[in-house]
């Protein structure tokens, strides 16, 4: 990291955004700093979402949430071919239940062209019901949007966060953002935590906080955001599975409770949508997941209990977010601005789905805006857009297990027996640009301790490869951060009586 604590670009936020964006400005010649609150990047919304790419029909026509959905739309195949994360282009069906709901199909088959959405195409009863087993027989008909996909979002914020690691960004974890600097007007760095950091602009992409940011810089007062929080169940791929990406009709405050395959083979159900006042409550609640259930079997009424392996929530940027983008007259949409009453500020607020598909577009606009007010920008030369994705040991041919394996035999050992992650992989997560320091984010880098057991065989071994690697204490490993450690003391004393 620069020594002097002085940068050209402070971004505020280690999600999706933050890091897809950190990786864009990398390509120019720059000192770029990222600071994430959080004992790891991506601990936000980006780790608890559909992990849909969407095609753009459901934003709201002229809004920049809708031209930015359908402008990132086609960047995803390079952006996962350049940073080597799992990602799938295989549509997504919209699905009428009924005869009332089959007429608001052909609304959003205009509504997506308008956006200028291509590979939409109205689906019969009959055709969906031979593409989709599971489908409630009373499908009255579909909207197959062939352009839609899915992702790891995990996967994508890690992949660009260590590819602007590899370019030369400085990530720091664990530092939360206090205030700004000022020099009259002008914002010239920020406060932390971890000390004062100095840079020509700072860019909020603080996601549900983005609303506290721009009142530090007195910026948008009116703005607020109540996060929105959404409840999942996850379903046992070896008990219960669907093909495809099953939205309903969507409502006026929400695209409904899907139902969804995911790039990792399991099945998602949710979310659900519940205005909340706390910015940190991921709590599920009874009558959420009642309603998630009930919802999710609307479209496919053979889920059953016994599926469910586990349960979690997320929190969005929806509910109150009186967002109004400058010379917009759309609300909740997209704010992604240079404030004209601040200098050295990039300010972006209300990104709620689809957030995470535009991302790549949202990165390419904010370096437009700042060529637009005269940043002057200089390509590198030896910029490296490649991120080398290392061996899965789960996706492998058992030619390239055993090759792997006589060059380092701890890929011989499975750590995970539901994912078949090996202790091989969870040493180069520890080692990797963007360390894995924690359970959490080994579980989210390997997809370890997601299958039927939930952790419950691994946990003690990750433990142990966790301390060994790390050079501390078992008793130092903690979930996801320091308050969440898993072990309080040993259970034999040295010199204890057996």
């Amino acid at each position: 990291m620069n020594k002097n604590r002085n940068f050209d670009f402070i971004i505020i936020g280690g999600g999706v955004i933050g890091c897809i964006l950190a990786r864009t400005l990398s390509r120019y010649t720059a000192r770029i700093l990222l600071i994430e609150k959080e004992s790891d990047i991506g601990s936000g919304t980006s780790a608890a979402n559909t992990a849909i790419v969407h095609p753009g029909y459901d934003a709201v026509p002229g809004s920049l949430k809708a031209k930015l959905n359908v402008a990132a739309n086609p960047m995803w195949d390079d952006l996962a071919g350049e940073l080597q994360f799992a990602f799938s282009r295989r549509g997504d069906y919209v699905v009428a239940v009924g005869s009332d709901e089959l007429a608001r199909l052909d609304e959003l088959l205009e509504r997506g062209k308008l956006n200028g959405v291509p590979g939409m195409h109205i689906v019969s009863a009959e055709e969906m019901r031979s593409r989709e087993p599971n489908i409630n027989p009373a499908v009255s008909g579909a909207i197959w949007a062939t352009s839609g996909g899915i992702c790891d979002p995990f996967g994508v914020t890690v992949a660009a966060a260590e590819n602007a690691i590899m370019n030369g960004v400085a990530i720091l974890r664990e530092t939360v953002f206090e205030d700004f600097l000022w020099s009259g007007k002008q914002i010239i760095g920020v406060k932390t935590n971890r000390g004062d950091f100095t840079g020509r602009w700072v860019i909020n992409a603080a996601g549900l906080f983005s609303d506290a940011v721009m009142h530090k810089a007195g910026i948008h007062p009116e703005f607020s955001i109540t996060p929105r929080k959404g409840e999942y169940f996850v379903l046992d791929r070896t008990e219960f599975s669907v093909n495809n990406v099953l939205f309903p009709v969507p409502s006026e405050i929400s695209k409904g409770i899907l139902v969804t395959t995911t790039v990792h083979g399991n099945t998602i159900l949710g979310p659900n949508a519940q205005n909340i006042d706390d910015k940190e409550n991921k709590e599920n609640t009874q009558s959420g997941m009642d309603e998630v259930f009930e919802g999710a079997r609307k479209l496919v009424p053979n889920i059953h209990s016994r599926h469910i392996i586990a349960i979690f929530a997320g929190l969005r940027a929806g509910g109150n977010a009186a967002c109004l983008t400058p010379g917009s007259d759309y609300k909740h949409d997209f704010l992604i601005e240079i404030p004209g009453e601040v200098q050295g500020f990039v300010n972006l607020g209300g990104i709620e789905s689809p957030g995470l598909t535009a991302a790549p577009a949202i990165a390419t606009y904010v370096v437009a805006l700042l060529k637009d007010v005269g940043e002057d920008l200089h390509e590198r030369k030896d910029w490296n857009p490649i991120r080398p994705a290392r061996p899965q040991f789960r996706h492998l041919t058992h030619a390239e297990r055993d090759a792997l394996i006589k060059k380092d035999e701890r890929y011989g050992r499975v750590v995970c027996r539901c994912e078949n992650v090996t202790e091989g992989e969870i040493v180069a997560e520890i080692h990797s640009p963007l360390p894995a320091l924690t359970y959490d984010a080994i579980k989210r880098r390997t997809w370890l301790g997601t299958g039927r057991c939930q952790g419950g065989f691994d946990m003690p071994r990750v433990t142990e490869i966790l301390a060994r690697e790390l050079g501390v204490s078992p008793l130092e490993i903690s979930k996801k951060n320091g308050a969440s450690k898993f072990l309080c003391r040993p259970t034999k004393e040295e010199g204890d009586v057996e």
